[in-house]
């Protein structure tokens, strides 16, 4: 029995040494974490915006909202609520509608950041609670306008993939075009996970008439992508002085969620102190 109570006693106690070593290592992990995504411009500040205040991403085309992983934690550590937001890409109607029921999900005052396509999508939408909007490297059609004539406004990049519908109307990324234009300053790994998980586009979201758009009656901020492959630096510069956006220009890529999430948030964080503090 004593042998028995000795042996039993060693295990609990191994058992007991092994479990707060792990807890150790964990608790290091998430410090190490935490220390490579710091939030810019110092450490959190919770509680600095009104109470509910969310900002919604919405993604782009080939995207989903895996697209602001690199986002959403320096965003919530400033204490804000933050949504990525589902739309189907089938068009700019039915993108602006999935766009309305997600933000359903709010009860204060809210940012929407677009990211290309989304451009057209977050301004299409009717809702009070919308104080700001922010553009990262995005399309902003006028009233009456198509994506597609904007997108195609000035002379592409070299590097920009050639692109058709297939037998269904929608419109994939070639894979290879992934790191070649669309991310091209992301890590190799980030692009090929970014081709894996794409979803398509219909052709109906680039032909279809945008309505009044609401950078109309709201403020706006634009990232602009200085070395973009996808959508022309000239015509991100012609939207953004048409929209009287607030222009924050770096050279980034087309998509800098990836390889600058800082430079992002920072934009991002600008247009919510503006406009959600207010």
């Amino acid at each position: 029995m004593e042998r028995r109570s000795f042996l039993g006693a060693l295990t609990a106690a191994s058992l007991g040494a092994a479990l707060e070593g792990s807890f150790t290592e964990f608790a290091r992990a998430q410090n190490t974490a935490q220390a490579g995504t710091r939030v810019p411009g110092g450490t959190a500040k919770r509680g600095e915006f009104p109470q509910n205040s969310a900002i919604v991403l919405v993604h782009a085309a080939w995207a989903d909202g895996y697209c602001w992983s690199n986002i959403v934690l320096l965003l919530e550590r400033r204490g804000l609520k933050v949504i990525c937001a589902p739309i189907p890409l089938t068009s700019l109607t039915n993108d602006a509608t999935a766009l309305s029921s997600a933000l359903e999900r709010t009860s204060g005052p809210v940012v929407l950041v677009g990211h290309a396509y989304s451009g057209a999508v977050i301004a299409a939408v009717r809702e009070e609670r919308v104080k700001s909007l922010v553009y990262v490297a995005a399309l902003a059609p006028d009233e009456g306008e198509t994506v597609a004539k904007v997108f195609y406004r000035d002379t592409p990049s070299p590097e920009a993939p050639k692109m058709v519908p297939d037998s269904h109307g929608f419109v994939w990324m070639p894979d290879d075009a992934f790191h070649g234009a669309l991310a091209h300053k992301a890590s190799p790994d980030q692009a090929k996970i970014a081709a894996s998980v794409q979803r398509p586009i219909s052709v109906q979201c680039i032909q279809e008439p945008a309505p009044a758009p609401l950078w109309k009656s709201r403020p706006s901020w634009y990232l602009v992508a200085e070395e973009d492959r996808m959508i022309n630096p000239k015509t991100q510069h012609f939207m953004a002085d048409r929209m009287g956006a607030t222009v924050r220009s770096h050279r980034v890529d087309h998509t800098p969620m990836y390889s600058e999430p800082a430079v992002v948030t920072e934009v991002i964080l600008e247009a919510a102190r503006k406009t959600l503090l207010d």
